[in-house]
C-alpha cells in the first residue's frame, strides 16, 4: 500500500510549532506572541480593534433575551475549518488566553443543560464533554501546526505559588487543562519584566532543541532571545532521584494528615 518509509535514517526537521507563553498582566506575553510571523491573534478580553495585530473577538454571539445563539465553541472551529480549508498568509495562531476559552467552553455546558457548573451534570457527563472539547480544540491546533506549519501560540497568565519556602510563577491554567496543552506544545517559556527589562525564559520543553536542526529561520531567531531554549536537560543521578522521591513522599504524608484533621 505505499505506507512504510524507506528504512534508512533521515535528517530530523526540530523546528517547534506549539508554544505556551505565561506570565501576569504587561509582562510582555502579547509582545512576545507578535514578534512571531504573520501572527492572528484569537482575542477573548474584547480587545481585538484595539491591536494592531489581525485579530478576532472570541466570545458567544446571544440574542436579546441573552441566549447563545451561536457559541464560541461554533466561532472558533468555523475559522479552523478556514484556516485548514483556504488559503491566507497567516503564519502563526495566537490562543490569546487559552484560560478564557476554557472558561468560555464550560459556560457554554452549563447554560445549554441549565445547571451552575458542570459538576451539577449527573454522572460525570458534565466532565467528560469539557474534556472532550478541550481536546479536539488542541488537537485540531496540532494538527494545523502539522499539516500547514502554522505556529500555535496559548497564551495564558500567572500565579505565583510557594514552594519550598521559594515563591515562583505558574500558569494560572489549572493543572489539568495545562496537562493537555503543555502535552501537545513544544515549549513552555515564562515572561516577567524585571525593572525596564523584559525576560524570557524557558519553563519547560519537549525535548533538547538543537539550533542548527530548526530549519525555520524567524523561529531560531525568536529563540535566541528566550534564556534557556537551547540549553541541555541535566540527566539526575539514582540517588539524586530516590531523595527527591522521598521528599515528594513525605510531603504528601503530611499534606494528607493535615487534610485528616481538618475532616
Amino acid at each position: 500500500m505505499g505506507l512504510l518509509p524507506e528504512n534508512k535514517k533521515k535528517v530530523s526537521k526540530e523546528t517547534p510549532r506549539n508554544f505556551v507563553i505565561f506570565g501576569e498582566t504587561m509582562n510582555g506575553k502579547t509582545y512576545f506572541s507578535e514578534e512571531f510571523p504573520n501572527p492572528l491573534n484569537l482575542n477573548t478580553d474584547g480587545n481585538a480593534e484595539m491591536i494592531e495585530t489581525p485579530s478576532i473577538n472570541i466570545s458567544h454571539q446571544r440574542n436579546s433575551k441573552g441566549d447563545i445563539t451561536k457559541s464560541a465553541s461554533e466561532l472558533i472551529s468555523d475559522i479552523i475549518d478556514e484556516l485548514q480549508g483556504t488559503k491566507h498568509t497567516f503564519e502563526t495562531i495566537v490562543i490569546d488566553t487559552i484560560d478564557d476559552i476554557i472558561t468560555l467552553f464550560e459556560q457554554e455546558i452549563t447554560e445549554e443543560n441549565n445547571v451552575k457548573s458542570v459538576g451539577d451534570i449527573g454522572w460525570g457527563k458534565g466532565h467528560s464533554m469539557i474534556e472532550m472539547m478541550v481536546r479536539v480544540f488542541i488537537m485540531r491546533l496540532k494538527e494545523l501546526s502539522m499539516k500547514k506549519k502554522v505556529n500555535i501560540i496559548y497564551i495564558s497568565r500567572s500565579i505565583t505559588i510557594e514552594e519550598n519556602d521559594v515563591s515562583r510563577q505558574v500558569p494560572s491554567l489549572k493543572m489539568k487543562w495545562m496537562n493537555i496543552v503543555n502535552g501537545n506544545s513544544d515549549y513552555t517559556i515564562l515572561c516577567r519584566k524585571v525593572g525596564k527589562n523584559y525576560i524570557r525564559k524557558v519553563e519547560s520543553k519537549r525535548k533538547n532543541y538543537t539550533r542548527d536542526k530548526v530549519d525555520d529561520e524567524t523561529i531560531r531567531s525568536l529563540l535566541d532571545t528566550v534564556i534557556g531554549a537551547y540549553d541541555k536537560s541535566k540527566k539526575t543521578s539514582v540517588k539524586d532521584a530516590k531523595a527527591i522521591v522521598e521528599q515528594q513522599e513525605k510531603q504528601q504524608e503530611a499534606e494528607q494528615k493535615v487534610k485528616q484533621k481538618r475532616t
